[in-house]
């Protein structure tokens, strides 16, 4: 089971400092619905279903955290945001608001406590956190101003504000500044020690880093700062790979979530000094690992590149499918207990 001064482990990293042994996270909640045989139509509406499959999950891959995220859209189907969600799939969006002024100024910030499912989360992170405690990180999760614009405009019509209508985007982004606050803190007030700031759409696959500085940056550092100045740690997670991306991020978050293609090594000299690194291990890679000591010697290989030094935390760097044999998890998060002590 997960260590007792994991959280105590987490904030040291998050500092720069060096942890008794590295914490050993992934990113695999579809992995785990799916080991658990649960349907995610029920999952993502039953408090009680989602405990279930976290404390399975822990009990079984011996993970040192648990991030809920079910999905991305919690906080965004009351705003007009419909979904669809499948026996085995997370909710997706199927109608998204207009991207217009009139839209924004219609937008009114929910009520976590009464609307839609936001009170179905913060209810299992409560619960989670009662039954583990201090024993494990609990982790909640918002999405970071650009990519929340895109979330509710619908991507490609998000995106091309950028080009067509800056200053509604920007605007757009403000607002989603106020509301990830709000989430963020009802989340840390449940229980939650951490909170994933994902921010996918700011990534290198879509802006340039000009771009980045420009539209993602500046909101999605000002929701960090209001989380952490609310007592959380915040894990920003672009899954970026890209060095220039990076080194502009580095200055603005205490802990960011990098990509698979890039070796941690290199992005730990150019901006280790400066930000804890979590992520880089990857998971369709891992996957197709037919061998379980190949899966050992990949994991070795980068908790030994990314943990001198300290300000460290192994991750995915992105979600483990659902087909993923559970021997391979098993493997990847033993390795790095065996060979994450400092």
């Amino acid at each position: 089971m997960a260590y007792r001064g994991v959280i105590e482990d987490l904030r040291a990293c998050a500092r720069g400092d060096t942890p008794s042994r590295v914490p050993a996270f992934a990113l695999g909640e579809e992995f785990d619905v799916e080991m658990h045989g649960a349907d995610y139509r029920e999952y993502v509406r039953s408090p009680d279903l989602m405990v279930q499959v976290q404390l399975e999950a822990v009990e079984r891959f011996d993970y040192d955290w648990i991030l809920l995220h079910p999905d991305d859209y919690i906080e965004l189907e009351p705003l007009g945001v419909r979904t669809t969600v499948g026996q085995r799939m997370p909710p997706a969006a199927i109608r998204t608001l207009p991207a217009s002024r009139d839209t924004l100024g219609s937008l009114k910030l929910p009520d976590p406590s009464t609307d839609g499912r936001m009170p179905l989360h913060l209810e299992a992170l409560s619960n989670i956190k009662a039954a583990f405690g201090d024993d494990l990180v609990v982790a909640g999760r918002v999405a970071a101003p650009f990519s929340t614009v895109a979330l509710l405009f619908g991507i490609s019509d998000g995106l091309i504000l950028v080009l067509d209508d800056p200053d509604l985007f920007r605007a757009a982004a403000d607002w989603c500044v106020e509301l990830m606050v709000m989430w963020g803190r009802a989340q840390l007030d449940a229980g939650a020690d951490a909170i994933w700031l994902g921010d996918c759409v700011a990534a290198s696959g879509f802006l340039s880093p000009q771009q980045h500085a420009r539209f993602a940056l500046e909101p999605a550092s000002r929701v960090s700062d209001a989380l952490r100045e609310y007592g959380g740690v915040v894990i920003y997670h672009g899954g970026d790979s890209s060095l220039p991306h990076l080194e502009l991020q580095a200055p603005h978050y205490e802990i960011i979530n990098i990509g698979e293609d890039c070796a941690i090594s290199e992005i730990k000299a150019a901006i280790g000094d400066s930000v804890c690194l979590s992520g880089n291990a990857d998971p369709i890679d891992l996957m197709n690992c037919d061998d379980l000591a190949e899966v050992e010697t990949r994991i070795r290989e980068i908790v030994e590149a990314g943990k001198p030094g300290g300000g460290y935390i192994f991750n995915t760097g992105e979600g483990v499918p659902r087909q993923t044999r559970p021997e391979v998890v098993e493997t990847m998060i033993q390795t790095v207990k065996r060979y994450g002590g400092y």
